[in-house]
């Protein structure tokens, strides 16, 4: 006489995989999120640093939502910090027209340092 798993009398089945019994379960539907290149990267440090949170929040369904927030928040604060930091070194238009070589590098210089900003003070956390 077979005795029933607890899975079973809870309603769960199985499929038979050469000589293992594998239990079918299912996560449930989740919504499509924008996850960008930060949600990206916090899944990576999540993943390598974090290991229990990220599959405890892969297997709750909050991974997705957070990874997606997290993209709009450094979004949001790369756009804010970008303008900000123009503006206090006086990187603007008129540099531009006058010579756009030196607007680049000041530019490039300022997204790299607001990249680390965002890595230390969002990401990386």
């Amino acid at each position: 006489m077979e005795q029933n798993t607890l899975f079973e009398q809870l309603g769960g089945t199985y499929t038979q995989q050469g000589d293992y019994r594998l239990p079918n379960v299912k996560l449930p539907e989740q919504e499509d999120y924008e996850i960008g290149i930060w949600g990206q990267r916090r899944r990576q440090f999540l993943k390598q640093n974090h290991r229990v949170k990220y599959y405890n929040m892969l297997t709750k369904c909050t991974l997705c939502p957070h990874l997606a927030e997290v993209n709009e928040q450094a979004v949001r604060m790369e756009e804010t910090l970008v303008s900000q930091l123009a503006v206090q070194e006086g990187v603007t238009e008129q540099l531009k027209a006058a010579d756009m070589m030196a607007w680049t590098r000041e530019m490039n210089s300022i997204r790299t340092r607001v990249r680390e900003i965002i890595m230390t003070e969002l990401i990386c956390v």
